[in-house]
């Protein structure tokens, strides 16, 4: 007979250990019946948030927008139950809004069934998508569980009643994995790779890379294939979160017609869907496409699928026979279907082309035009003639003095020409980045910040030597210390920003071969310095008299490192043909992403 006085004393104790903490990170799936949240004192009486849907009918398979807002909450917890048994389980699935503030539970049997907060940080609303079930009772209601505070909280706040627009037509039960529910025609399993035979010839096919074999575990493949009035297409790639490929107008995301390929609990999912800028994929409500198949194997997600050349009845679908840019972007998916941004930069065809017109085997770009060139470009700068440029001005003076060049000495005049190539070259490159964006990129990290610094160093250069101070002034040695610290600083940010911005989604290039080749060409600049440095040396040992002012930095050196006139010229013309062999690999890298 006391057991039940020691159960309830257990259960007091849980309550109250759990709720030491609460659930700041949201998950309260023990409160799945309930909707109670653990936190030792008793609900509020008067709500003071709401909840408000988009719609007041619904049939299996629709999407409803639901809205929680009101004052500042901590926490929250959102389910869809029958209208008419509100202690019945949960009814549908979610798909998130904001995955940063919110996140899918399941309770019971019913998957992405509850919505809750991530994090006990303040927030005014909330917004999610209820994907109605092939089952769905006749009348569905919203209710919600808000936390003020930890011990002001308000439990299953009552939101609108749905209802089905038609509950005499039953709907085979569909299960949803986005805005939208998948497909839900017949759907088989390939047996077997792609295969490239006919690229060019009957097909119109992208590969990346150009000419690779659909059943490696490397390669992205997409083909077209017309049969009388519709499009045979294929599609594959490493990954085992999704993939998809989308028709567009321009190269920018937003406005397009794609077709999802997604991977939930090992089996695909194929969905169209409308892309509107650079948000989430509003998936279609109904699917045009037709003989659905799908196969996941070692890494490498395959389907295929047949759609009309023409959908008029189809809202967003693009007609087949036009010329667009297509897309081709890889990821991850989530519990649920749920696919996250391309973890990469999509791959883009070069031009329009028409994907029922003339067969053709093509590759694509993962990097825009202007990226390109804004990296080759500052590529070319900071490794070619800035380099050379310094080592000139710091050892050849002696060496090219008695020599002229349009009446100045030879040694200025390349140090002045290939320095002023850089500051043209790093000119034209900055504004590349800021034209293809069209402003400034919030998702570049410290690289765009770091490349404004290089840009206005390497313009204070030449506006400070165009006030320099006659070779004999008092202030010519603080003019030197000036000069050497802006543009040594002006090297070492450039070289930081490269390093930063090689591996960026827009350019990517291949790591880590980047990050060794860029360490390479640092460590063979600082090579060549300390040999010329060790040369200069020795060859200031041999002079019996060494003047005063030789030790000051940046000072012109003795006409005694004349004598190693040859040696100067053939360790430069070596650093040249190296800085070369660095620029042509970083270029030819470029061209190939």
């Amino acid at each position: 007979m006391e057991l039940p006085g020691f159960a309830v004393t257990v259960w007091m104790f849980v309550c109250l250990y759990v709720s030491v903490g609460g659930y700041p990170n949201g998950k309260v799936r023990e409160a799945c019946t309930s909707m109670v949240p653990c936190h030792g004192s008793s609900p509020q009486l008067s709500p003071e948030h709401t909840i408000t849907v988009n719609g007041t009918e619904f049939k299996p398979g629709d999407s409803i927008e639901v809205h929680l807002s009101g004052p500042d909450f901590e926490g929250f917890f959102i389910q869809a139950r029958d209208a008419e048994h509100l202690d019945s389980p949960a009814v549908g699935s979610f798909v998130l809004a904001d995955r940063r503030r919110s996140q899918l539970l399941t309770c019971g049997r019913t998957k992405n069934s509850a919505v809750s907060h991530t994090s006990k940080s303040k927030k005014k609303d909330i917004k999610a998508y209820w994907i109605a079930p092939g089952d769905a009772p006749k009348h569905v209601q919203f209710l919600a569980t808000v936390v003020k505070k930890y011990r002001i909280f308000w439990v299953k706040i009552p939101g609108p009643i749905v209802s089905q627009t038609d509950v005499l037509s039953p709907t085979p039960p569909l299960h949803a994995t986005s805005e939208a529910m998948s497909t839900s025609y017949p759907v088989s399993y390939i047996s077997k790779p792609f295969s490239a035979s006919g690229c060019g010839s009957m097909k119109f096919c992208i590969r990346n890379p150009s000419n690779c074999d659909p059943g490696s575990a490397s390669c992205f493949f997409l083909s077209f294939q017309q049969e009388e009035s519709s499009v045979f297409i294929e599609m594959s790639g490493p990954s085992e979160g999704y993939l998809a490929f989308a028709l567009s107008h321009d190269q920018w995301m937003g406005g397009d017609d794609a077709y999802l390929c997604v991977n939930e609990d090992h089996r695909i999912h194929v969905s169209t869907a409308h892309l509107k800028e650079r948000s989430y994929p509003l998936l279609d409500l109904e699917n045009a496409l037709e003989d659905v198949s799908w196969r996941l194997v070692d890494g490498v997600l395959q389907c295929s699928f047949r759609r009309s050349v023409r959908l008029p009845a189809y809202k967003g679908r693009f007609n087949l026979d036009a010329s667009y840019y297509i897309f081709l972007a890889d990821g991850e998916a989530s519990e649920g279907g749920l696919i996250h941004k391309h973890r990469r930069q999509p791959l883009v065809t070069d031009g329009l082309y028409n994907v029922t017109g003339l067969p053709q085997d093509i590759g694509g770009s993962r990097s825009p035009q202007l990226i390109k060139a804004h990296g080759a470009l500052m590529f070319v700068a900071w490794i070619t003639t800035v380099s050379i440029g310094v080592i000139v001005a710091r050892f050849f003076k002696p060496v090219w003095s008695h020599s002229f060049l349009f009446g100045k000495e030879l040694w200025f005049q390349v140090h002045r020409i290939l320095m002023l190539t850089t500051v043209m070259l790093t000119s034209i490159s900055f504004v590349l980045p800021f034209v293809y964006r069209g402003g400034w990129s919030q998702q570049a990290g410290f690289h765009p910040y770091l490349g404004c610094a290089v840009m206005a160093l390497a313009i204070f250069q030449p506006l400070m030597a165009g006030f320099r101070p006659s070779r004999h002034a008092p202030r010519r040695q603080l003019f030197n210390w000036f000069h050497w610290s802006t543009g040594t600083t002006a090297r070492i940010l450039a070289v930081v920003t490269m390093f930063l911005g090689m591996d960026l989604p827009a350019l990517d290039l291949p790591d880590p071969w980047d990050t060794y080749t860029m360490i390479g060409f640092v460590a063979w600049h600082v090579g060549t310095d300390v040999l010329l440095e060790i040369h200069s040396y020795c060859l200031v040992r041999k002079v019996e008299v060494i003047e005063d002012d030789r030790v000051q930095i940046l000072q012109s050196l003795t006409s005694a490192e004349a004598e190693g006139c040859l040696f100067k010229q053939i360790v430069l013309t070596i650093y040249v043909c190296g800085n070369i062999v660095f620029l042509v690999a970083f270029l030819i890298a470029i061209n190939q992403v």
